[in-house]
């Protein structure tokens, strides 16, 4: 019995690590983008979250007899169209979001990003063809419900800067969904070689029509975007091999404390109670979604013992 309470103890610290590394993004980017433009700042975390990436894809293959040959077949794919699709709604997606986490409250801007598995569900059903029952739809109507509170379209506390989070959380859900197709014809390795390495030329295109040359600390802020967003991706998979979704889910949520503790701190922010209740009502649809889902999939093994686990990313 050790052995699997020692998997999942490694997953929860995994995880939690994970969830730290994207916290401390979040509150990087904020500082990067008080003298760097978004586009820019999208830019430098991706470029220096590839370089941060490439030594864990090259050195595995440096021992074997043909280095550049064994990583051209890792990274090797037939779908590069996809990948163009795929990275263009992720690139979209970026600038949403680090516009939202530059402009609104921090609380406020991560707590509308927990939304995004709520529009995977309704994007499931939609591209891949999945059935939903009525305890998911109870959980996604209620996942709206704490969007709303938060945005408060009926309210003069609203801001139109609020759908540009929903909207990041809406282009990840579509993410998801096609790093899930992805994942059925590419390893994970793959999938992440090639996300970064169109993501850098992209975010550079429009990041040139505003172009600031980053100075003094503006340069820290930058590589420490991109090197603990690929911290947290990297952890986030692992923890996800080692553990079950639902049960590492909830941890995830620990992003939200910190990034409001650091908009205190930093930024002088506080947390309005629509946020907290709003939030409290998002994370809590979140955690069924993913409780369920995790259900599911032990079902569809059980099922079905002779299918391939499709590899996470």
């Amino acid at each position: 019995m050790s052995a699997p309470r020692n998997a999942h103890a490694r997953a929860a610290l995994l995880m939690l690590g994970s969830t730290l590394g994207f916290g401390l993004m979040a509150i990087f980017i904020r500082l990067a983008s008080q003298s760097i433009p978004t586009w820019e700042v999208a830019f430098f975390r991706n470029s220096f979250g590839f370089l941060a990436l490439l030594p864990m894809l090259v050195l595995p293959v440096l021992r074997q007899p043909r280095p550049a040959a064994a990583f051209a077949a890792r990274v090797h794919t037939r779908h590069l169209p996809r990948y163009l699709v795929r990275t263009a709604i992720g690139i979209a997606s970026m600038f949403c979001g680090f516009w939202a986490i530059a402009h609104l409250p921090l609380a406020q801007a991560i707590s509308l990003a927990y939304s995004s598995p709520i529009f995977v569900t309704i994007a499931a059903i939609v591209m891949l063809g999945e059935r939903v029952r009525a305890r998911r739809w109870t959980a996604v109507a209620l996942g709206f419900l704490g969007v709303l509170v938060i945005v408060r379209p009926w309210s003069h506390a609203f801001s139109l800067g609020t759908l540009v989070a929903v909207a990041a959380a809406v282009l990840s859900a579509l993410v998801a969904i096609q790093i899930k197709q992805l994942s059925r014809v590419d390893e994970a390795d793959t999938i992440v070689f090639w996300t970064y390495a169109l993501w850098v030329p992209m975010s550079l295109l429009p990041s040139l029509l505003d172009w600031h040359w980053p100075t003094g600390i503006a340069w820290l802020w930058l590589a420490a975007t991109g090197a603990m967003g690929t911290v947290g991706q990297l952890l986030w998979t692992r923890a996800l091999k080692l553990g079950d979704v639902s049960a590492l889910t909830p941890i995830s949520f620990m992003q939200l404390p910190v990034v409001s503790l650091a908009g205190w701190l930093l930024f002088g922010e506080t947390v309005d109670a629509a946020t907290l209740v709003g939030a409290g009502i998002i994370l809590g649809s979140t955690f069924y979604i993913a409780h369920r889902e995790a259900q599911l999939a032990r079902q569809q093994r059980t099922s079905a013992p002779s299918e391939a686990v499709e590899p996470g990313v």
